[in-house]
């Protein structure tokens, strides 16, 4: 089970820390992803990292802004939002598939087998 947390009202210019705990799952045997879903829009994919936390990768929309961690010692995947913009504003979903090779990242969303319940984070102009 994926938990994330974190989520909130913010304005444009704040930063916001995403967090996504494992609960009873050995959190290093998973890839994870954070997507996101705005209203009336298909969820995206925002980034990935791998198990080892040796690859890492962003969608275009955040990158240089956004920035992706793990600790797998805390079962915890992070999502560092800074500079955000209103069009930041979505729910924020974690995803987890476990992985055979340790730098492998996944960035589509069929791709991931595991989905936490989703945060809403709102950045207002």
């Amino acid at each position: 089970q994926l938990v994330e947390s974190g989520g909130g009202p913010v304005r444009a210019g704040d930063s916001l820390a995403l967090s996504c705990a494992a609960v009873g799952a050995p959190f290093s045997t998973f890839a994870v992803g954070w997507f996101r879903q705005a209203p009336g829009k298909d969820r995206e994919f925002v980034a990935a990292i791998s198990r080892s936390a040796t690859n890492k990768f962003y969608a275009d929309a955040v990158k240089g802004r956004f920035t992706i961690s793990r600790d797998n010692t805390k079962n915890t995947v992070y999502l560092q939002m800074d500079i955000l913009k209103p069009e930041d504003t979505a729910v924020y979903y974690c995803a987890g598939i476990q992985a055979f090779d340790r730098d492998t990242i996944f960035w589509r969303n069929n791709e991931y087998s595991h989905w936490g319940q989703g945060t809403q984070v709102t950045v207002s102009s």
